[in-house]
């Protein structure tokens, strides 16, 4: 699903604001075919996202239109305890990636969705007390039960991706969602998109529009940056948007990056990001504008 070879997934469209759109299942649907015809036909959710309520609004949209199912690929993620009025014995939110919790959160999950299987399921954060052999016979077993059909993490560094895949030894984690955007690039620097980009699997960028700064600036490298974006606009004819799209999407490990606009031309917008091809200088540029030095 997240190979290097398929292109399909080079933007994926994101449900964690689906609770704040205020869609209809009718509206919700109709937006869910445009982006499939627009070829973006992967959907990212997470347990938790909405206060556990944007994976049943996604799930209305699909009972609404039945088609859509078959077009859609979907992701989900758990791990994550809120404290929520969902859960009002929990004291603070903590990570449980126990094979009860995972096989409770899929179940909840695929119920939510109304789907009979996950395309991909992500831990969501790396949780300390994680026993990754427990973890990989829960993989298995979900597999095995058809509810999930392939597996994956998110924001793990390249130590803790690599202990669990040692324990996955025949289930290969597909991908790591990662933040990597013009502002915060971390993941370039720790190893955990080199680690993906060796085994031939595409990593996932969340925020690529770095939470809005790139549009409200908020201190001195914010505003370096948009500078030279915006400097780059011109030369280049692009958005602000689609240079942070393209930035990101230069890397060779050749990220899918998670769009979470409800604006059909927005998300054509950062899709034409992928097509523009930025000069190794002008990469190292907006690098350069990040960091607030050259390079060693």
């Amino acid at each position: 699903m997240f190979s290097r070879n398929d292109r399909s997934v080079d933007l994926v469209q994101g449900y964690w604001r689906a609770s704040d759109w205020g869609m209809t299942p009718s509206e919700l649907s109709r937006f869910i075919h445009q982006h499939v015809d627009l070829g973006v036909d992967v959907c990212d959710h997470a347990d938790i996202y909405g206060d556990y309520r944007c994976e049943a609004l996604f799930g209305e949209a699909l009972r609404y239109d039945a088609s859509l199912r078959a077009k859609v690929r979907v992701v989900s993620k758990c791990d994550i305890k809120l404290t929520s009025n969902s859960y009002p014995n929990r004291k603070i939110n903590h990570y449980d990636t126990s094979a009860e919790h995972i096989k409770t959160s899929v179940d909840n999950s695929l119920e939510r969705l109304g789907v009979e299987q996950l395309d991909c399921l992500l831990l969501h954060r790396p949780d300390f007390l994680l026993d990754p052999f427990e973890v990989a016979d829960c993989f298995e077993q979900l597999r095995s039960a058809g509810k999930v059909k392939r597996f994956g993490v998110s924001n793990f560094n390249v130590h803790q991706f690599d202990l669990l895949q040692s324990a996955c030894a025949s289930l290969p984690l597909e991908t790591n969602q990662v933040e990597c955007n013009v502002l915060r690039f971390g993941c370039l620097d720790d190893g955990s998109v080199d680690r993906l980009h060796g085994l031939k699997r595409r990593p996932m960028a969340w925020s690529p529009m770095a939470g809005g700064e790139l549009f409200n600036p908020s201190d001195d490298t914010a505003t370096r940056v948009v500078e030279t974006l915006r400097e780059l606009s011109i030369e280049y004819g692009a958005s602000l948007a689609q240079l942070a799209v393209a930035w990101v999407a230069k890397h060779p490990a050749q990220f899918s990056i998670i769009a979470g606009t409800s604006n059909i031309s927005r998300l054509k917008e950062l899709q034409r990001g992928y097509e523009l091809n930025l000069s190794r200088e002008d990469w190292y540029r907006v690098w350069v504008a990040s960091k607030g030095h050259g390079v060693p």
